[in-house]
């Protein structure tokens, strides 16, 4: 459980770099709101999906590793280049925690808070792709 949770949190963490790289490539009332729009709610989840596995970890006597965010890639990617691999990234986050929320396990563990901690974790990201969408349609405009 706690593996498909990490490699949950590995995802929104790429997300949340490869946004803030787009953010960068960005003029000031683009950046502004692609933080509001899409950087500000996958942090949210970054900081949820942390929480979540570290209480999760501590209810089971077990340690909790130190998560480290990837980095995003080059500049020559660009920010609608960002913004795509962000979507890609919530869509395996999103494909993680299904698979966790869907799984046998997490019954049989019975922790009803970490069944509604997936579950709150999978509604802050699941409109994402569609946030992300717009956002790039009205880059440069």
């Amino acid at each position: 459980l706690l593996d498909l949770l990490a490699d949950a949190i590995g995802e929104i963490g790429f997300a949340l770099a490869s946004l803030g790289a787009a953010y960068e490539q960005l003029d000031q009332a683009s950046a502004d709101a692609l933080e509001e729009q899409l950087f500000g709610p996958v942090q949210k989840a970054y900081g949820k999906a942390k929480r979540t596995y570290g209480s999760f970890a501590d209810r089971a006597g077990l340690s909790t590793p130190t998560f480290q965010q990837d980095e995003a890639g080059l500049p020559s990617t660009g920010a609608k280049g960002f913004i795509d691999e962000a979507v890609h990234a919530i869509g395996a986050a999103n494909g993680h925690l299904s698979t966790l929320q869907d799984s046998d396990e997490l019954i049989e563990v019975g922790d009803a808070e970490l069944r509604k901690d997936v579950s709150d974790l999978r509604g802050l990201i699941d409109d994402f792709p569609q946030r992300a969408r717009e956002r790039t349609r009205r880059l440069g405009r």
